[in-house]
């Protein structure tokens, strides 16, 4: 067995699945061993998880080099020619090449045509100009990192198997959006409108949810492990199935969060 079959082997997969199926099997293998699930007292299968990752973890970065590669065509470019002198052009420089000796009076007359500086702006111009003074002020000004979509408006939006990971969606809105399955690790969704929205097995690891609004969402199978969810509003939010509880909270800060029976975590 090839390196190639091996791998799409590790991820369940059969030869030549498209980059979707290589993805979509990562990310449900991901979802299954990651070892923030594990607890960590169990030391063997917290090791065993480490290791199952890294497998997946390689098989599937092999398998989207070989997709990403196979997609970009292969194009010959041929060297274009230099274009060649005319026959006599040498013959003609070479008789229009200048007297090796500059004739006399040469240097002072160059030396008295030489243009002097311009003049400095007065002490005053750069005070009294406020258009170089906005221009200055307007590149020190602090630039908002990368990932910053704080205060979107993605009210209903379909982000299915959307990565999120590591951005900031303070304040955002997404009330009813589908984040079903998305990677929401370490995102920053602290005061964030949540309500209605579907967040099934979405994978919320060490996420700040701080004062967000998850009222009557889907959280079945989701894993807010790590995560911090203090003042968090959880009423009527979905976790589970009768007295089962189907939502990973492992490590979680649920300090004066609302629970979704209208308790408040102490």
């Amino acid at each position: 067995m090839n390196d190639l079959d091996r791998c799409y082997r590790l991820l369940g997969l059969e030869p030549g699945a498209s980059l979707e199926e290589v993805n979509q099997a990562y990310k449900d293998l991901a979802f299954i061993w990651h070892p923030d699930r594990i607890p960590k007292d169990n030391l063997r299968l917290h090791q065993k998880a480490q290791d199952k990752l890294k497998e997946i973890n390689h098989a599937r970065d092999r398998l989207r080099e070989v997709k990403s590669r196979d997609r970009i065509p292969t194009t010959q470019s041929t060297p274009q020619k230099k274009p060649s002198s005319p026959p006599s052009y040498y013959q003609s420089t070479q008789q229009k090449k200048p007297p090796s000796s500059p004739p006399p009076g040469y240097y002072q007359s160059a030396q008295q045509k030489k243009p002097s500086p311009p003049p400095p702006p007065p002490p005053s111009y750069y005070q009294s100009s406020s258009r170089h003074k906005s221009h200055y002020e307007s590149y020190s000004q602090p630039k908002k990192p990368y990932g910053d979509l704080s205060g979107v408006d993605l009210r209903g939006a379909n982000l299915q198997e959307k990565d999120f990971s590591y951005r900031n969606l303070s304040k955002a809105n997404l009330s009813e959006a589908n984040l079903s399955d998305a990677f929401l690790h370490k995102v920053n969704l602290q005061q964030a409108d949540l309500s209605r929205a579907n967040l099934f097995r979405a994978n919320l690891l060490q996420a700040n949810l701080s004062h967000a609004n998850l009222r009557e969402s889907n959280l079945i199978g989701a894993d807010f492990s790590g995560a911090d969810l203090s003042g968090a509003d959880l009423s009527g939010a979905k976790v589970g199935a009768g007295d089962r509880i189907m939502v990973k909270l492992t490590g979680a800060n649920l300090r004066g969060t609302i629970m979704p029976d209208g308790s408040i975590h102490q």
